[in-house]
């Protein structure tokens, strides 16, 4: 089975005894995590605020200081993949599922439904409704990325240490401390937010494939019906993950952003063309000018705003940063022979400015038809969301297909691309995990994910996320110490890596 290790053994445990508690007792298990989730998200939403606006600062001190010279790897690596593939392959690891899932969901509910701060269904709450879609999709969401995916790319490639996440913090700790147990609670902390974070995403995808077929196709709306789209999504993705990462997620990752881009120009042409380019413009003025006030918005003394704020910002933080054990590994790998300023602005704006773009086009053509009256897409499950936007546009039920296929895509791509971080993680870095064990964590990301969505649906899944990322944010927060106290060290040297 490989090198396995007590990571392994220990995250797959932990694992086991949360998917079990949830499959004997999935009441008292939600019960739990919204007591919890509540807590934290009272208690600390100043803090995962701030630690989000600190890394996006740190990523872009990274681009304009002298330590943007060093490359990610030896003198003389270059790229693996060319930039459109290393594009295609970031974004559909980092958000492409949970992006087709929110992109009509996020702004009709923003808009119509739960606003941020305006009155429901007024202009002012359409125009926030975009902004706070582009402000929870932006670069805030890449940078936490970012920090995570440059210490693990500059130690491993630059430096030649494991790839594990208990490897970036050596500087701090010592070789001592992070090769013992201390070392190996982080890499278990990282594999259990891994499991978690990816487990839910896809909770979401596969609760989309049911809906639209359901939506499409009339088919009995059960949870049988989603835990057959997990079982078969699984096989597939075991499939790819065992092909390898040049091979299978290369592949699919390209002919995803394909179709994802095929639909979104469709969805263009045959929407509000003009009302989208307007709203599109617009919103990245008003992005760029409240940049600053949505990122550290509490509403201390406005208890709605303050549930909004939980319920949406505080959520996606938690998010992403249980994303970030993954995502970041996996960028890492992607990324070797690039320089590091190369790789912030790669990072940090192409995949936001892609997200802008879906989101302006099907969050439009969402909101004109609520506004005029044609349907109230901010009704529908947000599952379902997306399907009934499409259900009133011509040639809606050719883009419904498309979107199936899309979230199926990412699907697999997103958890085939966890199986091989997950293996890396539980076998001492090694960049080509046994088969078998890629295998084990499949179908442990597909037990945790029909765990969750039993248990609590789209609150279930929130609960876990924010559950998860708190104990990960802190070794994120020393990631970027320990990357920034060996980069600093040599610094004066960069030229010579580039």
């Amino acid at each position: 089975m490989g090198k396995v290790t007590t990571v392994f053994w220990i995250s797959l445990i932990i694992c086991g005894a949360v998917v079990i508690f949830g499959a004997i007792s999935p009441d008292l298990l939600q019960t739990y995590t919204t007591s919890i989730t509540g807590f934290f998200s009272n208690q600390f939403g100043w803090y995962y605020l701030l630690i989000v606006v600190l890394m996006l600062l740190f990523c872009i001190y990274l681009i304009f200081s002298r330590l943007g010279k060093i490359k990610l790897g030896k003198k003389g690596d270059t790229p693996a993949f060319s930039l459109p593939t290393w594009f295609a392959m970031l974004f559909s690891a980092g958000m492409g599922m949970g992006l087709v899932f929110w992109t009509t969901a996020e702004p009709s509910s923003h808009a119509f439904l739960a606003p941020p701060i305006e009155e429901a269904g007024s202009d002012e709450a359409m125009k926030d409704a975009l902004k706070y879609s582009f402000f929870h999709w932006g670069v805030h969401a890449w940078a936490v990325y970012g920090v995570v995916a440059l210490s693990l790319a500059y130690f491993k490639f630059h430096k030649g240490y494991k790839g594990l996440i208990s490897s970036t913090l050596i500087p701090i700790f010592g070789k001592k401390a992070m090769n013992s147990w201390p070392g190996k609670m982080i890499d278990i902390l990282a594999v259990v937010a891994t499991v978690v974070g990816v487990a839910s995403t896809l909770g979401f995808g596969s609760a989309q494939i049911k809906e639209g077929l359901v939506f499409l196709f009339d088919l009995p709306n059960t949870f049988g019906l989603q835990l057959i789209i997990l079982f078969i999504a699984t096989i597939l993705f075991i499939f790819s993950a065992w092909s390898g990462i040049s091979r299978g997620i290369k592949y699919l990752s390209n002919i995803n952003m394909g179709l994802g881009f095929l639909l979104m120009i469709m969805m263009f042409i045959i929407g509000p063309t003009v009302l989208i380019l307007n709203m599109f413009t617009s919103t990245l003025g008003a992005y760029l000018t409240d940049f600053f006030n949505m990122s550290l918005r509490l509403s201390p003394l406005n208890n709605d705003n303050r549930t909004w704020i939980n319920n949406w910002t505080i959520f996606y933080w938690a998010w992403w940063i249980s994303w970030s054990p993954f995502v970041g590994i996996f960028i890492a790998r992607i990324s070797k022979g690039r320089t590091i300023k190369e790789f912030m602005l790669g990072v940090l704006i192409v995949p936001s400015v892609v997200c802008f773009i879906f989101f302006a086009v099907f969050g439009v053509s969402a909101m004109d038809l609520e506004q005029k009256g044609i349907a109230a897409i901010s009704e529908f499950p947000m599952e379902t969301a997306t399907f009934g936007m499409l259900d009133q546009y011509p040639l809606g039920f050719l883009m419904s297909i498309i979107t199936i296929f899309v979230v199926a895509i990412f699907f697999i791509t997103s958890a085939d691309s966890a199986t091989f971080v997950l293996g890396m993680l539980s076998t001492e870095g090694s960049l080509n995990p046994a088969g078998s064990v890629k295998i084990i964590w499949g179908i442990a990301l597909s037990a945790m994910a029909a765990t969750v969505v039993y248990f609590g649906g789209t609150t279930g899944l929130q609960n876990v996320l924010i559950i998860a990322a708190f104990p990960f944010s802190i070794v994120i927060l020393l990631m970027g110490v320990s990357f920034f106290k060996s980069a600093r060290q040599e610094a004066p040297s960069a030229k010579t890596h580039r």
